[in-house]
């Protein structure tokens, strides 16, 4: 299928979960996550009304964020390393991926603010960035001392499970801390199952490969 097609299936597929939910699916930002996707593959998903694309690494990014138009919030969802941070909150409007004091400093040294979220490994998956929930008070007191960041929410990668409905008691969880954090933003859901996500509350959905395709 066309780029096109994937996408109105996608959007067809926020819809049904939306209404499903009993949820207006303009509370859903679909982040079209970009990565090895070229800067006329990002184009033509733009002309096909996309203005919200993530990336997971600076050095691919970089180029594309100069190249394309200047309306696209650009939304950095890879593994953030502390020596990238403040170049990083210099180039994207959103990072999702906080977790440590080491970011937060580079990101106070740039020269603009950023919407930020926490990333938590509810999974407790040893090969996933995160923080495990218990950690979570004190990285939000040393976000909320960086002056660069605006803290909006939480954001989670769900295990790889071959049925979406296992997913449901972390994303479950993730609202609930949500709660008690008061985060406006919560950051769950792919392509397998953004259903299941948006059921539970998500606001942020990051799609790579239903809209573009599978990739090495």
């Amino acid at each position: 299928m066309s780029l096109g097609q994937n996408l109105q299936r996608v959007r067809d597929r926020i819809e049904a979960a939306c209404v499903a939910a009993g949820r207006d699916p303009s509370t859903v930002t679909l982040v079209a996550v970009s990565k090895t996707v070229g800067i006329d593959g990002i184009r033509e998903a733009y002309d096909h009304g996309l203005r919200v694309f993530g990336e997971n690494r600076f050095q691919e990014a970089a180029p594309k964020v100069e190249a394309l138009p200047k309306d696209i919030e650009w939304h950095f969802v890879g593994r953030l390393q502390s020596n990238k941070a403040k170049v990083v909150a210099e180039t994207f409007q959103v990072v999702h991926t906080l977790e440590n004091e080491g970011q937060l400093r580079e990101i106070g040294k740039a020269s603009r603010q950023i919407d930020g979220l926490v990333q938590l490994n509810l999974g407790n998956e040893p090969q996933k960035a995160g923080i495990l929930p218990e950690a979570l008070d004190k990285t939000l007191t040393l976000l909320l001392q960086c002056r660069n960041v605006r803290f909006q929410g939480l954001m989670t990668v769900g295990p790889l499970n071959p049925d979406p409905e296992g997913n449901r008691p972390l994303f479950r969880q993730m609202a609930e801390l949500g709660r008690q954090v008061g985060a406006k933003w919560l950051s769950m859901g792919m392509s397998a199952d953004l259903e299941v996500a948006i059921q539970e509350g998500s606001t942020h959905i990051r799609v790579g490969t239903a809209i573009f395709g599978e990739r090495g």
